[in-house]
């Protein structure tokens, strides 16, 4: 923990990294109730509000990770600062390991023996172990050799990273996620797939730090930027469409039958190719539903990798959300570094991130005993609104005192 003064930065880097912290907040806080909508879930099984959160935060970090390390390479020698880096992601990964407790794994000795190490760890390994901290330090560590890289050595490092995600969840590893106990956010080969949003944003720090001269509303640079992102959206949804090729086409007996996870999730059957084609219905029957809209039940098409999946980390959903994070901070920009917009309850939260992330857990686990999953409406969004209250009391009294906890 230390006692920072301001310096200059972005503001729209802090009001954005606030606005993700604000709605992780929502999600995590809110998504267990009865009267949570459902975009507001993980549902996994499509992209959800609730699930463009993370990404964001990726997206943030890799932003950030340039910024900094830029400026300590500028100050002092390559070796030093990329041991410190790498320090400080080694705390923040057992930062990670305190905070996300994991449950009794054998009531004895004798039983914990017969567990066996495998099977002590691989549900924590799966699941509790490895959630957002874990996730950002472990991606952040995969993608420092080529932080301060040209653009090309990053894009392909991306690239690199993002096909052997597809090839690892072909060989294992997207049934593995999805089996008891079900992964979180891709599980421990995350990584590779979270590295997209986390390299996006470095190459965003090209456009918005180092040519912040050259931006304003109706420059070109702005709008291409702009553009790049809603292309990269664009790809993510055609990737999504694959999972049309998991449409449960056949008789009832058949459809009622259906396992939820597809025999080959990666790269569909000749059979399924050729019943798809067979299918009536033209050139719409290969587009998935666009992003925000739920897909149909299992017993229609079956879970497959080129669905949007925070669960498996599937290359559609961070292609798509990693567009998405580009999209929404250039509005960022607009609004906070052209037009000089600024809201505190983003700032407090966006400069003192992981300080509000630890308290956020606490306050909810505080009010979550009396508030039952079936309360009504009125009574939910109340303890929502206490929730935040409380939470931002917190973190501002840190701010005012100029403390901020860092790893």
């Amino acid at each position: 923990m230390t006692t920072t003064s301001s310096s200059h930065r972005l503001t729209s880097l802090d009001q954005f990294r606030g606005y993700t912290v604000v709605g992780m907040f929502l999600v995590n806080y809110f998504g267990g109730f009865a009267v949570c909508p459902r975009v507001l879930r993980h549902t996994h099984d499509y992209n959800s509000y609730a699930d463009t959160i993370m990404p964001h935060f990726l997206f943030a970090v890799g932003f950030a990770m340039r910024l900094s390390l830029g400026k300590r390479l500028a100050q002092a020698g390559s070796a030093g600062v990329y041991t410190r880096m790498v320090r400080r992601l080694l705390g923040l990964m057992l930062v990670s390991l305190v905070i996300y407790g994991v449950s009794r794994r054998a009531e004895n000795w004798e039983s914990l023996q017969e567990l066996g190490f495998w099977g002590a760890i691989q549900g924590p390994l799966k699941r509790e172990w490895f959630q957002t901290l874990m996730h950002i330090a472990v991606t952040s560590l995969w993608i420092l050799p080529v932080v301060h890289a040209r653009a090309s050595v990053r894009i392909g490092w991306m690239v690199v990273s993002a096909l052997a995600h597809v090839w690892l969840s072909y060989l294992f590893n997207f049934h593995w996620v999805n089996s008891p106990p079900n992964g979180i956010d891709g599980g421990p080969l995350g990584f590779l797939t979270w590295s997209v949003p986390a390299i996006i944003g470095t190459l965003a720090y090209d456009v918005f730090a180092q040519s912040r001269d050259k931006l304003q509303l109706g420059s070109p640079l702005l709008w291409k930027t702009f553009s790049v992102g809603c292309a990269i959206m664009l790809l993510g949804y055609i990737m999504s469409c694959g999972t049309r090729f998991y449409d449960v086409i056949g008789s009832e007996d058949s459809v009622q039958s259906s396992e939820k996870l597809a025999a080959d999730p990666v790269v569909p059957s000749r059979s399924q190719i050729d019943a798809k084609r067979a299918q009536a219905g033209g050139f719409t029957k290969y587009l998935a539903e666009p992003p925000f809209v739920p897909p149909p039940p299992v017993a229609e098409r079956q879970w497959n990798y080129w669905m949007m999946s925070q669960r498996a980390g599937s290359l559609s959903y961070l292609t798509f959300t990693a567009g998405l994070s580009l999209v929404v901070y250039v509005f960022f920009f607009i609004a906070c570094d052209l037009w000089g917009f600024r809201l505190g309850f983003f700032q407090t939260f966006g400069t003192n991130a992981l300080l509000a992330y630890v308290l956020h857990s606490m306050v909810s686990q505080a009010i979550h005993p009396f508030v039952p999953k079936d309360a009504p409406a009125w009574y939910a969004y109340g303890s929502l609104c206490l929730f935040f209250a409380i939470t931002w009391l917190f973190v501002r009294s840190f701010e005012k005192q100029g403390i901020y906890l860092r790893v």
